[in-house]
């Protein structure tokens, strides 16, 4: 199967134009390619060539461990909300009233765990609000 044809043909890339840089000027070119995850220096001199804005993007390597102890976090809250859910079904199709109490008390049990994953979360975003909302 055939590749479909552009419907504006000024926007092919149809022409070559080959130009030879210094190997310092080709290692800043990289690292314009790097940060703004363009797929190829080519792509950095075209929207060089072409005035056209590009976007470089960076990297806080100090906000990693926080990332990760977010992310544990909502893992954990979903499990929690899973199971809570699963307890709720049990407690609703239970006829006997011991059993329906031990249900609710279980599910009560887990909303103390989820306040404090809470409790840490507000925490964290609190400390991310101090420090990227500086003035």
């Amino acid at each position: 199967m055939s590749r479909k044809k552009l419907a504006a043909t000024e926007e092919l890339l149809s022409h070559n134009i080959i130009i030879r840089v210094t190997e310092t000027m080709f290692k800043k070119l990289e690292q314009l390619k790097q940060k703004s995850y363009s797929p190829s220096v080519a792509e950095v001199c075209r929207k060089i060539l072409g005035n056209q804005k590009i976007k470089l993007y960076e990297q806080d390597v100090s906000m990693n461990p926080v990332m990760e102890e977010l992310a544990g976090i909502r893992r954990e809250l979903k499990a929690i909300g899973v199971n809570i859910n699963q307890v709720t079904r049990k407690f609703n199709g239970a006829k006997d009233e011991n059993k329906r109490s031990y249900y609710a008390l279980q599910t009560a049990n887990m909303y103390r765990t989820v306040d404090a994953k809470v409790d840490r979360l507000l925490s964290l975003v609190s400390k991310l609000a101090e420090k990227w909302l500086q003035e």
